[in-house]
């Protein structure tokens, strides 16, 4: 069995040596999938997946994901996108490519509530989230100990209203150069504009979804006082608008008036680690596209 499960592995593997993603933006108009079918066809590749959706076909935006398997990929690539780089001129576009073997690296941030950053350290664990852990970083000594049973480095910078300069500085020096996006795993700080600067719809946050119905200081106590029958959770990438970026993922759960205020913390709890680890996975396998302030997951 073991042989069996190595062989395995080692055939995803090989795969994802030579497979890529191509993410495309443009304005809508006719020709688009036939010149990008038609390039990777010429350049020998196999489109194994492809997704598209056009927001309004007389003058809207077009978005794009395909996946492509492509033999000696990783010399290749460096050709393909300068080649491709004509293309997608001619069309306007907004374009990547990626190498899915090129995981991307996650910083997690986390304060004391440990629910989501939890969740996220099981899926990796297990094999189930395809990115790789580069930090966790928080203002509380807290969840050391766990963290490190993971072999993750555990950063602990005390934030406060005196010290939050330094704080963002020493933050932005741990993961300049370390992680490509950065996880808001229920970090109860407001995130500097520095940091939304370098890392532009790259960071990920998670909060209830009462806002904006429930602002301010204890949301679930101000929920059970009136009443509510719908609690959730929103994943969105961080602006400077407070809670105002583009949203990746939501989810709701039914409650009734016999749940208090700790059962809804806990179903609460429940729905934003759910969500959170949704949108995380969504990004690290390059599904979402951003559009002003929305998105188009493609899940």
């Amino acid at each position: 069995m073991t042989h069996q499960l190595t062989r395995s592995h080692s055939q995803e593997s090989k795969v994802n040596e030579n497979r890529a993603r191509m993410l495309i933006s443009c304005p809508d108009r006719a020709g688009i999938v036939a010149a990008v079918s038609q390039f990777l066809f010429e350049h020998h590749a196999n489109i194994v997946q492809s997704d598209q959706y056009t927001m309004d076909p007389e003058g809207g935006m077009f978005f794009m994901r395909i996946e492509f398997d492509m033999d000696q990929l990783n010399e290749r690539l460096p050709a393909l996108k300068e080649h491709f780089a004509a293309i997608a001129a001619s069309f306007e576009m907004k374009w990547q490519i990626s190498c899915v073997s090129e995981k991307k690296r996650l910083a997690i941030f986390v304060s004391k509530e440990d629910h989501c950053l939890l969740e996220l350290l099981w899926q990796w664990q297990a094999g189930d989230l395809d990115a790789e852990i580069a930090m966790v970083v928080s203002n509380h000594e807290d969840m050391r100990e766990y963290v490190e049973s993971f072999d993750i480095p555990y950063h602990y910078i005390p934030v406060t209203h005196d010290t939050k300069a330094e704080a963002t500085k020493q933050q932005l020096e741990l993961v300049n150069g370390s992680a490509d996006v950065i996880i808001l795993a229920r970090y109860m700080q407001i995130i500097a504009p520095a940091f939304i600067e370098q890392y532009q719809n790259r960071i990920i946050n998670i909060h209830h979804s009462f806002l904006p119905a429930f602002v301010g200081g204890k949301p679930y106590h101000q929920a059970f006082e009136r009443g509510v029958k719908l609690i959730g959770a929103t994943a969105h990438y961080v602006t400077e608008e407070l809670d105002g970026g583009p949203i990746i993922e939501q989810d709701v759960g039914r409650v009734t008036h016999r749940a208090d205020v700790n059962e809804l913390k806990r179903i609460g709890r429940t729905i934003e680690r759910v969500v959170l680890a949704r949108a995380v996975h969504w990004h690290v396998e390059d599904r979402i596209l951003v559009h002003q302030n929305k998105t188009v997951v493609f899940n």
